[in-house]
């Protein structure tokens, strides 16, 4: 791996990032997305950092992408049409959800449209019982009709859904057969996309899989295409969302695992910056072009979750979204990056977000067709950023422009000039992510003033200060590359999987030999994926699902990698009750108590990373004085003041400027408010510190 040169490349909604790592050396650049053809930003950034660092396209090892491609067919239902076809009996469960209200009082409840409407959901007769034994035969003359008139009516994708086929995947694979045989279109089987128990998010998940795959097929075939013409014929792998690497084979079949596989390379650049600083608690605060993220991350590893959901109708209401039930990288995400439009409620409100600019026409700053406000026209204003430098220049901001959008659009209406308009567009998208950042940390038990920040993405340092201020923390670190962070995560990402099973046993009946007999064949599901890719040593990391017989959803415990034997219940109880405790403050019951039951199994394969050299971080001595200032408002003072504009290469290891300040570099500025100094860190890394604590 080190003497390999590795480039990562994410596209997100506004930029594309690009990070070349040659030699330890990294070469990185913003590109604006092109949404009629996202690979063209990829190959324009290419040509960019292979010029820079004097190489050619074909001296790449390796290429690592991730993308938010996936995830912008679910949510703007730009998919192929999709026919489901599932056990007779069962043709509703998509749109009919789990009739929960996640929104108890509104009269006007807005459920989310399924993906397959009705008239494309087709229901056969077959049935597995919940024990995996056939109840009922496939009906497999009604199939091949069925699939008759699903190759007449043109579908572009088959999505095949029976109940309880996580325990029995027979029936599947038959109906895949057949149908298969009569129709040129792709298939996906729920038993292989997400063999969990559920069948309204597994269901949903095999749609999801079903509908983007033909389009990310093609757009993956087409990136390697492009990339062998310019020279790149190296291995091309994506990062899924769980934080690992697959092939572009294994992507392309399982599209639905790279939703979200942008933000994870977030997560996994943050952890990795912990991990060099030693820093067990942390929250990562990933802001881009189009949303902001957050994320927890605890000994040095993100918080993963085995479900999530995209496209919600309520943006923060749990349950108003598209469930999809794959490994993932456990954030919360808003509609609050540089692209998210300001603009005026009936109330009288400020609010920002969800929709975006994008890259296309982008903020009105940009001078590119657009008119509405954006945020990144509120901190031009402000003064946050250098309208001669932005995107290392790339890019030559308006200040009229964007005053002229912030006063038409919310000044007007508020009867406030272009500034004190700014600072409430600025104030509001700062408090949105304060709130949701307060919000995750509770769901999971935390107080989020207790953990470090660390902010990356071509916004985050704009907006970090203020957010320390806004939640209590004391200490953000901003990475070198923080502009480019997700794409730097690609690169420091392991070849990785996750298997899944669902299986319910109780501890009662466990059974040591077919517990270990379906542990060994995930090992090989999960091991034969990262093989793909690397040919060193591969570490497991071994989970069970556990809860109290009766209860709805499970607690993970984590089990050890070797054989079980008739031993080992008694463990298996108390590992989970400490867990359980752990979660909720008590177990329930004596250890003879309620029974326990394991519900579902998950093997995690990932090839072994050398660890990183531990640093220490350092408060500085020598203060570095501004060569040039700017007007710029500070939010803690109200008022724009005199502020210090250092270039991040001219400060040396331990050097400290005083807040207020701004930090420039080619991707991104970073704003030091008046309450917080920063300080240079021995690996380029800044550290916002408050005055109190900087000693």
């Amino acid at each position: 791996m080190a003497g390999q040169i590795r480039l990562g490349a994410d596209i997100g909604g506004t930029f594309t990032d690009i990070a070349l790592d040659v030699a330890g050396t990294l070469y990185s650049t913003k590109v604006l997305t092109s949404y009629a053809a996202p690979e063209q930003a990829i190959l324009d950034g290419i040509e960019i950092v292979v010029r820079d660092a004097g190489i050619a396209a074909a001296d790449l090892d390796i290429v690592i992408h991730g993308t938010t491609l996936a995830t912008n067919a679910l949510i703007e239902r730009r998919g192929a049409r999709t026919a489901l076809v599932t056990t007779e009996g069962f043709r509703d469960v998509i749109e009919m959800r789990t009739e929960s209200r996640f929104e108890q009082y509104d009269l006007n409840l807005r459920l989310p449209a399924p993906l397959v409407p009705r008239e494309d959901r087709f229901a056969v007769r077959g049935r597995i019982g919940a024990q995996g034994q056939e109840l009922a035969p496939l009906d497999e003359t009604a199939l091949e009709a069925l699939a008759e008139r699903i190759a007449a009516e043109g579908f572009g994708a088959v999505a095949v859904g029976f109940i309880h086929s996580y325990m029995n995947p027979a029936h599947e694979r038959r109906a895949r057969e057949i149908i298969a045989a009569r129709t040129g279109v792709p298939i996906s089987i729920s038993s292989e996309v997400s063999p969990q128990m559920r069948e309204f998010e597994r269901f949903n998940t095999v749609c999801a899989n079903a509908y983007v795959r033909p389009q990310m097929a093609d757009y993956l075939a087409r990136l390697q295409v492009r990339l062998k013409e310019m020279g790149a014929t190296c291995p091309v792998f994506m990062i899924h969302s769980g934080g690992g690497l697959i092939s572009v084979e294994t992507a392309a079949e399982f599209p639905v695992r790279l939703v979200e596989s942008g933000p994870a390379g977030g997560a996994i650049f943050a952890a990795d910056v912990a991990r060099r600083f030693g820093l067990d608690t942390v929250v990562s605060y990933d802001m881009g072009g189009t949303t902001a993220k957050i994320c927890l991350i605890e000994d040095f590893q993100p918080k993963t979750a085995r479900t999530f959901e995209v496209a919600r109708t309520y943006r923060f209401c749990k349950g108003s979204g598209m469930p999809i039930s794959i490994p993932v990288i456990e954030m919360i995400e808003i509609g609050a990056g540089g692209g998210s439009i300001a603009w005026v409620d009936a109330m009288g409100r400020i609010q920002t977000g969800p929709e975006s600019a994008g890259s296309e026409p982008g903020p009105a700053c940009y001078q590119r067709g657009g008119v509405r406000p954006a945020i990144t026209d509120a901190d031009l204003v402000l003064g946050k950023l250098d309208p001669d430098n932005f995107a290392g220049g790339a890019i030559r901001l308006s200040v009229p422009e964007a005053e002229a959008a912030i006063t038409r659009d919310v000044g007007d209406r508020l009867k406030l000039a272009a500034l004190p308009a700014a600072f409430g567009i600025c104030e509001v998208v700062d408090e949105n992510m304060a709130n949701a950042a307060r919000v995750h940390a509770v769901e999971n038990g935390k107080s989020i003033s207790d953990n470090v920040m660390i902010a990356f993405g071509g916004a985050a340092p704009l907006h970090a200060a203020r957010l320390c201020e806004k939640l209590g923390i004391d200490r953000c670190l901003i990475p070198p590359g923080a502009g480019v962070g997700s794409a730097i995560g690609f690169l420091r990402a392991p070849f990785g999987y996750e298997a899944l099973a669902s299986k319910v046993v109780r501890l009662s009946d466990f059974d040591a030999g077919a517990a270990n007999a379906m542990l060994d064949e995930l090992k090989r599901t999960a091991e034969g994926f990262v093989r793909a890719g690397t040919d060193g040593r591969i570490v497991r990391e071994i989970t069970a699902f556990m809860r109290y017989v009766g209860q709805g959803w499970e607690i993970p415990v984590t089990l050890p990698d070797r054989d079980f034997t008739a031993c080992d219940p008694g463990g298996l109880r108390e590992a989970f009750r400490d867990n359980y405790a752990r979660f909720f403050g008590r177990a329930i019951g004596g250890l003879d108590g309620l029974e326990i039951e394991i519900v579902t199994w998950s093997v995690k394969a990932q090839d072994e990373r050398p660890a990183p050299q531990r640093l220490a971080i350092t408060v500085g001595s020598a203060t570095a004085a501004a060569p040039v200032t700017r007007a710029v408002f500070d939010p803690a003072r109200g008022a724009a003041l005199d502020t210090g504009i250092v270039e991040r290469t001219a400060l040396a290891p331990g050097a400290r400027v005083s807040g207020p300040a701004v930090i420039v570099e080619r991707e991104t500025s970073t704003v030091v408010t008046s309450p917080f100094d920063v300080v240079m860190q021995d690996d380029g890394t800044l550290l916002l510190l408050r005055k109190d604590l900087a000693a």
